[in-house]
């Protein structure tokens, strides 16, 4: 006979109680707000249990909830410790300090499991002296490098950097101690040092007119210079421009991109191209179509770049089955055991095989045409990237000309060397032209200031191995001063540059470059030397293997505004692959800063040069981009508590955290159709059905500018009389901006973006996703006497929370949100937007892309875009001495600052905007 224990503490929720003559569905005994369940002791109403025992209970609720309860208790009572003692699991009577070391003084039935968590523990663990072999270590950075790959100056950068990852790189993003304005500084003054190897770099090589009719595609003349530009073609000049897709300008744009010809030889047609672009283009850059270049059907798409795989950056391992080692013992490093990384020999400093293929190649064999092949020299080519305007003293401070090995003294002269510098040194002709690129790089002590040279000058060179010039400790490359003078050779390398023969470099030949890596000489060769030198730091003699093949770029500085011009200007420096911390470190010891992704920003920003993707919003990787910085500002926003947050509503932005452009530019294209006078009331009366079209409707791409819109459109913006801005210098004055022009203008500009510079009139700083607005007449009036006041009161936007909370409890024609209880967010506007032009006391143009104080214009400076529409309509009511002059408000302000278009005459052929 089975007896029941009934006790109040044993009940649970599962537990059924059926009381006489009653329903279990009906009939169930009622708990108090503060009583949810059976509760043992006094309780907080000052009750007490209840003392009533139930009468009946259903056996299969009751089995099942003491199963629960026993299943529990047993896994409580198995369950090891975090500890992961076994021996924490006895009784405290029964433990031992012994059994931590000695298994044999534990239960037997404990000792096995023992044994167990002993082995692992003994093969998991290893001592800090074994971890930190070469072996080891190589194949642990290996490893950690297998989702995201390191560059060589990874270790380098991860002691003194926060380190994000990105692109599938991990990259530096800012230092972890303060130096935005010494890095400002350096920038202005010295030298600022960017480690730009994460960019991909693609080699074309065919016959010059075959692959000038492939690129021609990709490009337009109408939106500037193109790959076939005279001096960049000639190898003398490094170009910029923006691909699009095969045959889709303008409407499909890809993104900037820079190129490099190789300089000709002579009697050959054969051209050898380097394209460098951003990593988030590698994937994009498969589109380029090369089948316009032969006529034949054999022909197939070239350029298939993949993406970096885990065999391309760890080791392979062979599928022989391994030998077992035992705990503790020695492991010997057999001949057959060559799948891992040499133990001795490291490239990159140690976070890359030097075996291990980077370089993928295609080929495109033809009966009629030449052979063609793309090759991905990604992180075959380290690029270093030195802002300032002592960038050139640095690179003079850091590296001197080869030297040249004397035949005489070579030994068995006349057998061929394995080394690629002996012999060239038997060439007259290559010694020359060494001796010519010597030449012009002693000639950049003389310069004053980088901002000199034209921008994309290019010069090869030959250097020796850094290291062995190293100094023992850190001074400032300052310029010389006092040797500054004026030569014929000077003036005619700042007015026309480097001369074609002297662009050549022997980077561009893989077989020197393979050679240069491979017979690298190692650091502990060097410290060798350096023991043996009987003057401790004197010069290390040079060997033969201690050339390096380089090649220089200058970058050109602030193109835009009257104030500090080719500020930013530098040079770019390309060298082969494992030797980027034998330059990084001579170029740290010359006083340089070092800059890190946030750096490259903020160094965009006080150029006024727009940022690839941030300022690419038509681009697909603008657009990703844009997706993922919406998501990372929403999640940012979330995590605050709710009486923390912004209440954006209230501050009357829609759109805090992502710019709707294609909904701006349909709303203005409908504005304008109406006419300017009814503007507000044909914004306000969209109704829902037009407001979910435009949100769920198709993306069409906006139609970018070609130079000559941009020309017109800029010489509009000028104003003739106003405070920092000069006289409109165009080659011929643009034409009246009357309403013909304005129509004849909108008729292939209707559906258009364009990029515009703005700089504030006053105080403020400009945040990210600011709003652009159209000021009204009394705020036009309000700027004109404030210029007489000593203190300008400018608009505010005080009725944007009244009139937010009366339009969306008495306007009819703003669309009522479907969205569910759980997708709303306190503070955030729902989706569908209602009208993004008109939502506000003044009219909407666009949003600020990136905004902040510039430390070279002294004011704060904003880049967005606007509605060309929308500018136009605005420029057309303003008065000629008020022309260009629009609103701006940050997201979390309810205050209005006047801003001015700054305008240019000739604008970059790069991107379509108004600056």
């Amino acid at each position: 006979m089975l007896y029941t224990v009934l006790s109040p503490y044993l009940f649970t929720d599962e537990t059924t109680i059926l009381p006489k003559g009653g329903d279990p569905s009906t009939n169930r005994p009622k708990r108090s707000h503060h009583q949810p369940g059976w509760v043992r002791g006094h309780q907080k109403d000052g009750g007490d249990y209840s003392k009533e025992m139930p009468k009946y209970i259903t056996a299969g609720g009751f089995a099942r909830a003491r199963a629960a309860e026993v299943k529990a208790m047993l896994k409580a009572v198995t369950k090891r410790p975090a500890s992961c003692h076994v021996f924490e699991t006895l009784p405290k009577h029964m433990r031992r300090r012994a059994m931590s070391h000695n298994t044999k003084r534990l239960p037997r039935r404990l000792r096995l499991m023992a044994m167990k968590l002993k082995k692992k523990e003994q093969t998991r663990s290893k001592s800090r002296k074994a971890r930190r072999r070469h072996g080891n270590l190589l194949l642990e950075f290996n490893r950690r490098q297998r989702k995201n790959i390191w560059l060589e100056t990874h270790i380098w950068h991860a002691k003194r950097f926060h380190m994000v990852k990105k692109w599938g790189y991990c990259l530096g993003d800012r230092p972890t101690y303060k130096c935005y304005r010494p890095c400002y500084r350096a920038m202005s003054s010295h030298c600022l040092l960017q480690d730009l190897s994460y960019y991909c770099c693609i080699e074309l090589q065919g016959e010059e007119d075959r692959l000038l009719t492939g690129l021609s595609q990709l490009t337009s003349k109408e939106a500037g210079p193109t790959f076939a530009a005279a001096l960049c073609l000639s190898g003398r000049r490094q170009g910029s421009v923006v691909v699009y897709r095969a045959g889709q300008y303008p409407s499909q744009p890809l993104g900037p991109v820079t190129f490099l010809w190789r300089p000709r030889t002579q009697g050959s047609t054969h051209r050898q191209l380097w394209i460098w672009a951003h990593p988030t283009l590698k994937q994009v850059l498969s589109s380029i179509n090369l089948r316009s270049v032969c006529d034949c059907s054999e022909a197939v798409v070239p350029v298939v770049v993949p993406e970096p795989s885990p065999a391309e950056v760890t080791p392979t391992v062979d599928s022989e089955p391994k030998p077992k080692t035992t705990p503790g013992a020695k492991r010997k490093r057999s001949s057959k055991d060559q799948s891992g990384p040499p133990a001795k020999k490291i490239l990159g400093d140690g976070t890359r095989s030097p075996t291990t293929p980077v370089t993928w190649k295609s080929n495109v064999t033809c009966l009629i045409c030449c052979l063609m092949c793309c090759s991905d020299l990604t992180m075959e080519i380290i690029r270093y990237r030195l802002i300032g305007p002592q960038s050139h003293t640095v690179i003079t401070e850091a590296f001197e000309a080869a030297t040249s090995c004397d035949v005489r003294f070579m030994k068995n002269k006349e057998s061929p060397s394995s080394l690629w510098w002996p012999e060239h040194c038997k060439d007259e002709n290559k010694m020359h032209l060494h001796q010519q690129q010597a030449d012009v790089f002693h000639l950049l002590k003389g310069i004053f200031s980088t901002a000199e040279l034209p921008p994309g000058t290019i010069l090869g060179l030959t250097v020796d191995d850094p290291r062995l010039t190293l100094p023992t400790k850190k001074v400032k490359a300052l310029p010389c001063v006092k040797e500054r003078y004026i030569i014929s050779t000077d003036l005619e390398l700042v007015l026309s540059g480097v001369s074609e023969h002297c662009c050549q470099s022997f980077l561009w030949d893989r077989s020197v470059r393979d050679n240069v890596i491979d017979n690298k000489i190692s650091e502990q060769e060097l410290n060798r030397m350096r023991s043996e030198v009987l003057v401790p730091g004197s010069r290390l003699p040079v060997p033969p293997q201690g050339r390096v093949p380089v090649l220089l770029v200058h970058q050109p500085g602030k193109q835009v505004g009257h104030e500090m011009s080719s500020w930013g200007a530098g040079w770019d420096l390309l060298l082969p692959k494992g030797w980027g911390m034998a330059f990084w470190v001579p170029l740290v010891y010359r006083g340089v800063r070092i800059g890190g992704l946030n750096m490259s920003l903020k160094h965009s920003q006080n150029k006024s040069a727009p940022h690839f993707p941030h300022d690419y919003p038509d681009c697909p990787a603008g657009v990703h981009f844009q997706e993922e910085q919406e998501a990372e500002l929403l999640d940012k926003f979330k995590r605050r508590p709710p009486a923390k947050r912004t209440n954006y509503i209230k501050h009357g932005c829609l759109a805090p955290f992502c710019c709707p452009w294609q909904q701006l530019a349909e709303e203005w294209e409908h504005i304008t159709r109406e006419g300017g006078e009814e503007r507000e009331g044909a914004g306000r009366s969209r109704t829902t059905t037009e407001a979910d079209t435009v949100m769920e409707g198709r993306w069409r791409p906006l139609v970018r500018m070609n130079r000559k819109s941009l020309r017109l459109l800029s010489g509009w913006c000028k104003p003739t009389t106003s405070k920092g801005q000069r006289a409109c210098r165009l080659r011929l004055p643009p034409p009246s901006l009357d309403l013909s022009a304005v129509k004849s203008f909108l008729t292939s500009h209707r559906m258009t973006l364009v990029w515009v510079r703005l700089s504030l009139l006053s105080g403020g700083k400009p945040e990210l996703h600011g709003i652009v607005c159209v000021p009204t007449s009394e705020d036009l009036k309000q700027l004109k006497s404030s210029k007489k006041a000593a203190a300008p009161s400018l608009p505010s936007d005080k009725t944007v929370e009244k009139e937010t909370e009366l339009s969306s409890a008495s306007d009819p024609n703003i669309p009522i949100t479907s969205s569910s209880p759980l997708d709303l967010v306190l503070g955030l506007w729902p989706d569908p937007l209602p009208s993004v032009a008109s939502h506000c006391s003044r009219l909407t143009l666009g949003w600020v892309t990136q905004g902040d104080f510039s430390l070279s214009a002294g004011c704060g400076e904003a880049l967005g875009f606007v509605s060309v529409p929308g500018l136009l309509n605005t420029l057309q009511n303003q008065p000629m001495e008020h022309r260009g002059t629009v609103l701006l408000r940050n997201p979390t302000s309810l205050q209005y600052r006047f801003a001015k278009i700054n305008t240019r005459s000739e604008p970059m052929h790069k991107f379509s905007y108004c600056q």
